[in-house]
């Protein structure tokens, strides 16, 4: 049988690494792949161009994949804010759900700018996104999910009422 994966998507500060160490913490079983941290291998000097973005994206999408065929449970923790590379995910990775986590530009600024680990973020992003820098939710879109299986409002929910969702989510779906 194969994995599951989870994609949890939002804004950069929503609060996507700091849940998926959380759903790690509850199903120790679960791989993360996080964006920042692959970024650095495919492209050590990114420049966030759309084609750059299309290959990181797509090959973290593979990575998943194959991770799941091989039985094992995976989180991408990445914005992905492209709804097609969610929708690739959806279409090639039979146990798939979609997690968003909406939350306001003004909490995400405020938490990035707050916020002492970046797990491999970059610093300052919502600063560099109003200089020009291609940021989600600044310079570029971040196309909302249209039908996720969850959305937590995280500038409301606290990290461990949003880690408490997904994992009633992921038990009731038996993962």
């Amino acid at each position: 049988m194969s994995g599951f994966v989870i994609w949890i998507t939002g804004l950069p500060g929503s609060g996507k690494s700091t849940i998926a160490d959380g759903i790690k913490g509850r199903f120790p079983d679960f791989i993360i792949l996080r964006m920042d941290e692959l970024r650095k291998i495919v492209t050590p000097e990114p420049t966030y161009s759309e084609q750059e973005r299309e290959l990181v994206y797509r090959v973290i999408v593979y990575t998943a994949k194959t991770i799941s065929e091989l039985g094992r449970n995976v989180i991408i923790d990445a914005t992905g804010n492209m709804r097609r590379w969610r929708e690739l995910a959806r279409h090639l990775i039979p146990r798939f759900a979609e997690i968003y986590l909406k939350c306001s530009i003004k909490t995400c600024t405020e938490r990035e700018t707050s916020r002492k680990e970046t797990r491999g973020a970059p610093k300052d992003i919502y600063k560099k996104g109003r200089a020009g820098w291609p940021v989600p939710g600044v310079q570029v879109p971040y196309e909302e999910p249209l039908n996720p299986e969850l959305t937590i409002q995280t500038d409301t929910a606290s990290i461990e009422e949003a880690v408490s969702v997904i994992a009633d989510f992921l038990s009731f779906i038996r993962i």
